[in-house]
């Protein structure tokens, strides 16, 4: 399936009607790896969860392929998340009772048995070469680096086509967080995936085919990666 995405016209407002952000036009193609940057509060992460269909004041267009998820209601974009979109958010939102490997397993729970011993064994793996005990404890004792790691397994365990995250690296250590990097950009490469990350971290930002600068809601021009 064709995911490029083709951004037109969006504006994301609060419910009272401020404008957080305006894109007029933004595309990347199956392939692409984009950062984001930006001081805090410039509207990075709104643009990125819009990218997920996760803001309720959209308008304009958001397509991915031929889905534009503006025009989606709330239960189409979920589905629409289920199937195609990791997301890596910053406060890893973990299910603090189960494992690392309960936890990047979960999308066994919406879909159909004949995917979900691929996506638990595509999770365990992804743990192994995160260095996360799979199954030794619950999530609740582990470290901010090890929550992060689990998120990170958990959002690539069902093999998305888009991956969307949001400081992936920021919990992690620097030898950690340059082999995230490599694993994160040969994947989106190798498997013609889409990659759009926020982060500070000028490590991954250097990996990147594409940087934006993000400031006072607005995309700004964009600079070359590496």
């Amino acid at each position: 399936m064709n995911l490029a995405l083709q951004v037109d016209d969006l504006r994301v407002r609060t419910p009272g009607g401020r404008v957080l952000l305006s894109c007029d036009h933004f595309d990347a193609t199956p392939g692409a790896t984009i950062g984001l940057r930006g001081p805090s509060g410039a509207g990075k992460s709104t643009f990125l969860y819009a990218l997920a269909g996760l803001h309720p004041g959209m308008t304009g267009h958001i397509r991915w392929g031929a889905t534009d998820l503006v025009q989606l209601n709330d239960a189409a974009r979920a589905a629409f998340r289920r199937s195609h979109v990791g997301l890596i958010f910053q406060d890893f939102l973990l299910f603090e009772e189960l494992s690392a490997l309960g936890n990047a397993s979960l999308a066994t729970s919406f879909n159909p048995a004949e995917k979900r011993r691929s996506i638990t064994d595509t999770a365990r793996d992804f743990l192994k070469s995160l260095k996360v005990p799979a199954e030794a404890r619950t999530v609740d004792s582990f470290s901010g680096g090890e929550r992060q790691r689990t998120a990170i397994a958990r959002a690539l365990a069902h093999n998305p086509a888009i991956i969307l995250a949001d400081e992936p690296t920021a919990s992690l250590d620097r030898k950690t967080a340059d082999a995230l990097i490599e694993d994160l950009i040969s994947l989106t490469r190798a498997r013609n995936k889409t990659l759009i990350a926020v982060s500070h971290d000028q490590h991954l930002l250097d990996r990147m085919d594409r940087i934006i600068e993000v400031t006072d809601g607005h995309l700004q021009t964009e600079a070359a990666g590496a």
